[in-house]
């Protein structure tokens, strides 16, 4: 195995050629010497640049090198190995072979290159068209750029999409300049099962969040599903230990993308980033740490047989926490935790826990039953304030996991009017009923008075006309 101090191969040609060749430019021989001086060079034994066994050099081979070097402005240069004339052509490769290689692959680019030969080996069978032999066929497949390309877990029109633009757009890693700057969040599942309460056994979901800059664990908690509810409570955790970052990256996921996560982190004013469908390498900081996860922490839970939740959680705690955060990181150069704290850092401060929850929820909007005050939500009736019953539309803000906090809020501000309770009726049953509250002014109902101004004004607008009545009367009304 060469050293990082070897020349290249074509470069150990070259100077070779010219250790031998030099001394002839540097001392010129004299007419009629040369031949001589080049037979002599010739009956040497010379060490092979490769193979480092004894070589010897014909004399026409060693003319031809001296008549080019000294020719030549750069003589080692000149010396180096030729390349082919026929190279990337691949004369061996009829073009209706090439054609059907790449129609193959196009076909199937998941075939390995020996099914590939195969299958051409097949379909020039009987034909005029020459069979390449296989490494001819590798070398073609790997000079197009055709290698094996895995298969998607889906076969969607958005797995091909992702496939394609993976082929077409260049890869790049990335970092950002400061702490919380972006957080990563994705969710891991187990390789094992754990033991529950209830006596089964389920495969566990880590959830990750973790900073970009420095790597740091922001939080990490096992949960037995992947809902936005067990989002929204990692979440929370790690904005209350870490404060809250610029941006998070996440994938497409259900509880990535629903609505109460949406809202509370544009409520929380955090800028929420998506990879694209079926690119988990765009989250591959997050990816490499389940690699490390997988690799140290649970293999040293290999040996516990009733493996349970909350042993695996507290365990997942201690081990990040001492030596995750604690160990060299070698693409930084330094602990997680000191990158960390040497920032710089762009966090902010978490809210308290009450705006924290209620920060992700949605807003919903319901036309409310005027004989009761009653709006449905999620299936159960809820009760709205008596002094909001002239509103024919209510917004309502809650998280769907929690009906316990329903928040009646403003359409135009956002603002919380009142909180709304679930209806009660065995207890609207006591017949006890409090006594409305005028919305406005006084709207008690009170006697008619008169003929109504509109109809006074139009018998007004008739009678100046001057028209003669339009009608008879009978003969026992008197006309005035």
């Amino acid at each position: 195995m060469s050293t990082v101090s070897d020349p290249p191969q074509r470069d150990r040609w070259a100077r070779l050629r010219f250790s031998i060749i030099g001394p002839l430019l540097a001392a010129p021989p004299a007419p009629g010497e040369l031949a001589a001086a080049l037979t002599a060079l010739a009956a040497k034994p010379w060490r092979h640049p490769v193979s480092g066994l004894a070589i010897c050099f014909a004399v026409s081979t060693l003319e031809r090198w001296y008549y080019t070097a000294r020719a030549a402005a750069d003589p080692v240069a000149a010396l180096r190995n030729r390349l082919r004339g026929d190279l990337g052509r691949f004369p061996s490769l009829a073009p209706a072979a090439i054609d059907r290689l790449t129609t193959q692959y196009r076909e199937h680019p998941g075939w390995t290159m020996q099914l590939h030969f195969d299958n051409l080996r097949a379909a020039l069978e009987g034909s005029d068209t020459p069979l390449p032999s296989y490494p001819t066929v590798r070398r073609f497949l790997k000079a197009q750029g055709m290698f094996r390309q895995p298969r998607p877990k889906r076969a969607s029109d958005g797995a091909r999409l992702a496939r394609d633009r993976l082929d077409q757009l260049e890869v790049r890693s990335f970092e950002v300049d400061h702490v919380a700057a972006l957080w990563h969040l994705d969710f891991h599942h187990a390789a094992r099962k754990v033991l529950t309460r209830a006596g089964t056994w389920v495969k566990p979901i880590l959830l990750g969040v973790l900073d970009d800059r420095s790597r740091l664990v922001c939080h990490l908690q096992w949960y037995l599903d992947e809902t936005a509810e067990s989002l929204v409570h990692g979440l929370s955790q790690a904005f209350m230990k870490r404060g809250l970052p610029r941006a998070l990256m996440t994938d497409n996921g259900a509880a990535m993308l629903a609505e109460e996560t949406v809202a509370g982190l544009a409520q929380l004013g955090i800028v929420h980033q998506t990879t694209l469908p079926y690119s988990p390498y765009q989250n591959a900081k997050q990816e490499s740490f389940w690699a490390r996860v997988e690799g140290r922490l649970m293999a040293m839970l290999e040996g516990e047989a009733s493996l349970t939740l909350e042993l695996l959680n507290q365990a997942t705690q201690a081990w990040v926490e001492q030596e995750y955060h604690r160990t060299r990181h070698a693409e930084l150069d330094a602990t997680p935790l000191a990158r960390y704290l040497a920032g710089p850092s762009v966090q902010r401060k978490c809210p308290d826990t009450a705006t924290l929850a209620g920060a992700f929820r949605v807003e919903v909007a319901r036309r409310q039953r005027r004989s009761d005050g009653t709006v449905s939500l999620e299936g159960t009736r809820f009760e709205i304030p008596a002094r909001y019953r002239q509103l024919a539309v209510v917004h309502l803000r809650y998280a769907r996991w929690d009906l316990a906090r329903v928040d009646l809020v403003d359409p135009r501000s956002g603002a919380v009017l009142a909180p709304v309770q679930p209806l009660d009726k065995s207890a609207n049953a006591d017949g006890q009923r409090r006594r409305l509250t005028p919305v406005a002014t006084n709207l008690a109902p009170l006697p008619p008075s008169g003929i109504a101004p509109l109809l006074r004004q139009l018998l007004a607008d008739y009678a100046a006309t001057g028209l003669p009545p339009a009608y008879l009367p009978t003969p026992d009304q008197e006309i005035a």
